[in-house]
């Protein structure tokens, strides 16, 4: 399958440019798949940013997460993916992506990745 399009991310005028606030956005039933097993990786993401000039329309948000269900690529791609689309949408004053999977073998995954970087 191609990889997830971000033209489907649609954005919206920020209504107060000139403040910086956060916006958390929480997708508790983001969907991709693994690579190597094929079967179905379940996870929470949670986004959150403080915009500059634009913001992220939800409905949009949907459609593009909805692509990854069918999509193999291991977390930490996925997790990056989104952030760099989000960014490239966007053009936050900062963004960071918290992907928390759920259990797989005993074992949970959480993969953090933010917008500037913050960690050398």
């Amino acid at each position: 399958m191609a990889d997830p399009s971000p033209a489907l991310l649609e954005t919206f005028e920020n209504p107060y440019p000139n403040r910086s606030y956060t916006i958390d956005t929480v997708c508790p039933e983001f969907t991709s798949m693994c690579p190597k097993t094929g079967q179905p990786d379940f996870g929470t993401l949670t986004i959150s940013y403080i915009p500059n000039q634009k913001c992220f329309e939800l409905k949009s948000l949907k459609l593009y997460l909805q692509q990854y269900r069918n999509y193999g690529a291991f977390y930490e791609r996925v997790t990056n993916q989104i952030l760099d689309d989000l960014v490239s949408v966007t053009e936050p004053k900062w963004m960071k992506l918290e992907a928390a999977f759920t259990p797989r073998g005993g074992i949970r995954t959480t993969v953090i990745v933010e917008h500037p970087e913050t960690h050398s």
